[in-house]
């Protein structure tokens, strides 16, 4: 039964790993394209998982797992052009002051719209209870969100590896001078990057509304944990960041498992080793900035 209820953990931690991947995926594709460190992303996540509440009373989860990452997506093409685009230049502190101010403005308008008390977010019936993998047991509900990840993650490594855009934007990362000599404007592709970046943390608070507790501050509690990701991975690097979520995110199932006590603790800890003998994290690249 032990190695049994280790398993359940393990596979829980894939799951939590995928949850992290959602939101250090996006955090990590804005600051290597852009150079800004947008402490406002776990705003959008949060007001996913309020979003999602209204669309579902409307339409259904499922609607609302369509629907409200679109609507995000294109608040994040306004967050872009109106808010973003005044700092590509600029010292990295200032964008770094205006989103974390601009975080702070989305916590209390979400407690001035829906409240400051928790909010229940029901599961679809379909996905409540459990399904048996020999002597395992494993939520439904979260093999669901395993496999929506896993999709979505698929589909932005398609568009990043295997199409021109993705090709744009890789070589804006590591050459934005080169591309610049070609001709090439790299202002439109990141709008479309910031676009695909706040919609996939809509999504984070989609999935994770119904077996997490919805309230006001659930994004700035989620940004320190995809920092670390994005750090643990490595800048530059789309399979940095997705080892890193899922090595933190089965750390600490493991750690929840033998010591309860210290699994947030274990998030950092394996930070620290990462940083000592790979400072650029596990898979990081060179970056230059974007201008």
């Amino acid at each position: 039964m032990e190695i049994v209820y280790l398993l359940e953990q393990i596979v829980n931690g894939i799951v939590l790993g995928g949850y992290y991947l959602l939101l250090a995926l996006g955090l990590s594709l804005i600051f290597s394209v852009g150079g800004i460190v947008n402490l406002s992303h776990g705003a959008f996540y949060a007001l996913g998982a309020y979003l999602s509440l209204e669309v579902i009373k409307l339409a259904g989860f499922g609607a609302s797992i369509f629907v409200t990452p679109l609507l995000v997506g294109l608040l994040g093409i306004l967050f872009e052009r109106y808010l973003l685009r005044r700092f590509y230049t600029a010292d990295p502190i200032l964008s770094l002051l205006v989103t974390f101010g601009l975080a702070m403005v989305a916590e209390q308008t979400l407690r001035l719209i829906w409240g400051s008390a928790p909010l229940p977010s029901s599961m679809p019936a379909g996905f409540k209870g459990n399904v048996m993998l020999g002597e395992v047991m494993l939520s439904k509900y979260r093999l669901f969100i395993l496999g929506v990840v896993i999709v979505v993650m698929s589909g932005i490594w398609l568009l990043l590896h295997k199409t021109a855009f993705g090709r744009v934007v890789r070589a804006g990362v590591q050459k934005p001078d080169m591309v610049a000599v070609l001709g090439i404007r790299l202002q439109p592709y990141m709008t479309a990057i910031v676009m695909l970046g706040v919609a996939t943390a809509a999504l984070g608070g989609v999935l994770f509304g119904p077996i997490a507790i919805v309230h006001p501050a659930m994004g700035t509690e989620i940004m320190t944990v995809a920092f670390v990701v994005v750090v643990i991975g490595g800048l530059g690097s789309f399979w940095g960041v997705v080892l890193a979520a899922l090595l933190v995110g089965v750390v600490r199932g493991i750690t929840t498992h033998f010591v309860p006590a210290a699994s947030e603790a274990s998030m950092y800890i394996l930070m620290f080793l990462v940083l000592m003998l790979r400072p650029r994290g596990l898979l990081g690249e060179r970056i230059e900035r974007f201008e």
